[in-house]
């Protein structure tokens, strides 16, 4: 093979794609411990570190190869974006809904009520004195889009917010039925 070739594309694309690869799961390794998720994390991390130490084993052996020096950069950067990304995708773990009302809730309450969201409702006042409604809904991170287009669509003059949980005792008030098994190692 010729020097130059391997030298200029081979190992630059070799590290650049391992490097990818760790700092992808080094992201989504973070996400799992915090989310409790302590065995996986470190299956994933034990992955993470092989893959380090074939690419940053390859920078170290070859540190006057600028093009694979610029690949390492390059794959840390494109890595966290891929990982944020992926991350976004999995949608682990629980989030808490809050949502604030001014009006009364009672039919936005029944409504997302009939369509299996449990929810808890909280009164108190704003800091002009109007009587709000401050409503908490816990649901899997994978039905919060679900929620906030109902809330969007048909509920647009009240304030949300989204909030994680790293942890909770016992499932969300939520009346679907969750992804069991396989998927709740994942944390879905």
């Amino acid at each position: 093979m010729d020097p130059v070739y391997f030298e200029w594309i081979i190992l630059p694309a070799v590290i650049l794609i391992a490097r990818i690869g760790e700092t992808t799961l080094k992201t989504i390794r973070q996400v799992y411990i915090s989310k409790g998720f302590k065995y996986l994390a470190a299956g994933i991390g034990a992955g993470e570190v092989a893959i380090w130490l074939l690419s940053t084993g390859l920078v170290i052996t070859h540190l006057t190869n600028i093009p694979g020096i610029l690949a390492y950069i390059a794959g840390y950067v494109i890595g966290t974006i891929v990982g944020i990304d992926l991350e976004d995708r999995l949608k682990v773990g629980n989030v808490i809904v809050r949502i604030i009302a001014k009006n009364d809730p009672g039919p936005m309450m029944l409504a997302l009520r009939d369509r299996g969201f449990g929810i808890t409702r909280l009164d108190g006042s704003g800091s002009f004195g109007s009587q709000v409604s401050v409503l908490l809904v816990l649901v899997p991170r994978s039905e919060a889009d679900q929620l906030i287009t109902i809330l969007d669509q048909e509920y647009p003059d009240t304030i949300v917010t989204i909030e994680d949980i790293k942890t909770m005792k016992k499932d969300p008030l939520f009346y679907h039925e969750r992804t069991g098994g396989f998927w709740r190692f994942f944390g879905r």
